[in-house]
């Protein structure tokens, strides 16, 4: 699954903040959950996300991060 699957940027939709692809649920929401509590507990509060989806964006989260720690280290 890539990005334009699971994430949308749409001014109309929370003032372009980036969402779960179809629903109005803000990607900094999950990893708010996963803060302080589980990613189990995020899907029972917000069903119109399903596992896939936050699933996917964790993993593309965790792919951006050492993407940039790689270039860091090359530069450093």
């Amino acid at each position: 699954m890539n990005q334009q699957h699971i994430i949308e940027v749409n001014a109309e939709i929370l003032g372009g903040t980036p969402v779960f692809k179809g629903t109005r649920v803000a990607i900094k929401t999950l990893f708010d959950y996963l803060e302080v509590s589980s990613l189990d507990d995020f899907l029972e509060g917000y069903p119109t996300v399903n596992r896939v989806q936050a699933e996917a964006v964790i993993d593309l989260a965790s792919s951006l991060l050492n993407t940039f720690t790689r270039h860091y280290e090359t530069a450093a």
